[in-house]
């Protein structure tokens, strides 16, 4: 999968933790998003916990997919089907692509775990004025088998045959 004629590219990557009560002090999915993402190498530029609201969601979002700085947004939480869950609501109309690919394998590998409660996730992932986006569901668990079963690798542009990185140079393609 790894070949050796390529550089490690680190990405700039934004965590968005949606959630009514979660704090700094007892976020573990977000942690383990920030953790995982800096020993793959990439560089956590910032973190921001904010309620399960659309419009903040949304306004975060925007503000970091207008950013040069930010190469990548990896959201936690609000992907349920509950009143309060609205990530992606807050986020679907932000994509100008979505990789539709990402929410199907994720809850195929999930189901390997959960089984039939993964039906209930609504994982998404898309492209936004060049920036890629991952909507997670807020458990750590589901975190970690979205980032080491499915970001990590198309965020390593060692990986063969393709990934996402290869492909930044063309994202703002007209």
């Amino acid at each position: 999968m790894y070949m050796n004629d390529r550089n490690f590219i680190p990405l700039n990557i934004a965590i968005l933790v949606v959630s009514d009560t979660r704090t700094d002090a007892d976020d573990t999915s977000g942690k383990t998003l920030v953790d995982r993402t800096a020993e793959a190498g990439h560089l956590v530029q910032e973190k921001v916990i904010v309620p399960d609201d659309i419009y903040q969601i949304r306004a975060v979002v925007s503000k970091w997919i207008a950013s040069d700085n930010i190469n990548v947004i990896i959201s936690t939480g609000g992907t349920g089907v509950t009143g309060r869950d609205g990530t992606p609501e807050a986020v679907s109309p932000l994509l100008d692509k979505v990789l539709d690919g990402f929410g199907e394998t994720f809850r195929w590998l999930s189901y390997q775990d959960i089984k039939t409660s993964t039906i209930q996730s609504r994982a998404l992932a898309g492209v936004a004025n060049g920036t890629y986006i991952f909507c997670l569901p807020g458990s750590s668990g589901a975190c970690r088998t979205a980032w080491d079963a499915l970001i990590k690798d198309q965020l390593d542009y060692r990986t063969r045959p393709c990934n996402l990185v290869q492909l930044m140079p063309r994202l703002m393609e007209k």
